[in-house]
């Protein structure tokens, strides 16, 4: 496969109209559907089907479409780091979930900021799903994640903080005025049932809870009653003046860590570690 064509066919697998598809990519239709019809002969499978009147991915297709902008992105990660190289000009991205671990966040790259030969560091604000694949294909070297919550293995991991959790609720909640809740309080409590968050693949799971995939998200649903969730009690530290945050004494403790790809043999990012795992 070329790059030429798995671009050609991310455009219609997420257009799914080969029209709007060739406008985007700036080429003819015709070329366009010539390129695709010719990479299923060589696949020898069918990744579109086309009607007079939709395009619709086929499973081969889906499949392709995820192996696709993993590709891409990588060969683009691969191009800036390779003219970063060139220009000694390295720069660190780093994914982190938008709204957690601000504090400590801030206290890292204070540090390494402070520290001889720190590069520039490039933050990629993503949210809850994203930063395995974030890493995964290139275009962050390093991630912040939450255990138990985001899945570590296959990657190498430097534990930053470990802390406890906390019930977000709106200012009038029955619980609103404790000083600790326990689990079982927590379930039991008169509601609406915990948010469900997304798997690693970008899917919620069934539940009876509202799906969010952010916290500016899920703090407004439940300011407005909506919602409830049980979060590390960093995430909770600039909450709204209408939310109030509990701690859940037998919550299990969230470890926030650093990770990267055991195969990076980059010097910022072992430099980034080595300082974040001081503060």
């Amino acid at each position: 496969m070329e790059m030429r064509e798995l671009r050609y066919f991310v455009a219609v697998a997420e257009e799914l109209h080969f029209g709007r598809a060739a406008e985007r990519l700036g080429i003819a239709q015709p070329a366009l559907s010539r390129a695709l019809a010719g990479l299923e002969r060589r696949l020898g499978v069918v990744l579109l089907e086309r009607s007079s009147r939709r395009v619709r991915l086929t499973d081969a297709g889906a499949v392709l479409l995820a192996e696709a902008r993993a590709i891409l992105a990588a060969a683009e990660a691969a191009e800036r780091r390779t003219r970063e190289a060139a220009e000694r000009r390295p720069r660190i991205a780093l994914a982190v979930k938008a709204g957690t671990a601000g504090e400590l966040l801030a206290k890292v790259l204070d540090a390494y900021a402070a520290h001889p030969g720190a590069c520039a560091v490039d933050l990629l604000l993503c949210e809850a799903h994203e930063q395995r694949e974030l890493l995964s294909s290139g275009r962050a070297d390093v991630a912040l994640l939450h255990l138990p919550f985001d899945a570590v293995t296959g990657l190498d991991t430097e534990a930053l903080l470990t802390e406890g959790q906390v019930v977000v609720l709106p200012g009038d909640h029955p619980l609103a005025g404790r000083t600790a809740v326990s689990q079982a309080e927590v379930t039991t409590a008169p509601g609406p049932p915990p948010a469900r968050w997304p798997a690693p693949d970008g899917t919620c799971p069934e539940g009876p809870g509202v799906a969010v995939r952010n916290l500016t998200q899920l703090f407004q649903l439940i300011a407005l009653g909506r919602a409830t969730v049980v979060l590390p009690a960093s995430a909770a530290v600039d909450l709204r003046r209408d939310l109030v945050a509990v701690p859940v004494a037998d919550a299990p403790p969230v470890t926030t860590v650093l990770a990267w790809l055991p195969e990076s043999r980059s010097r910022p990012v072992a430099d980034l570690v080595r300082v974040a795992a001081t503060v």
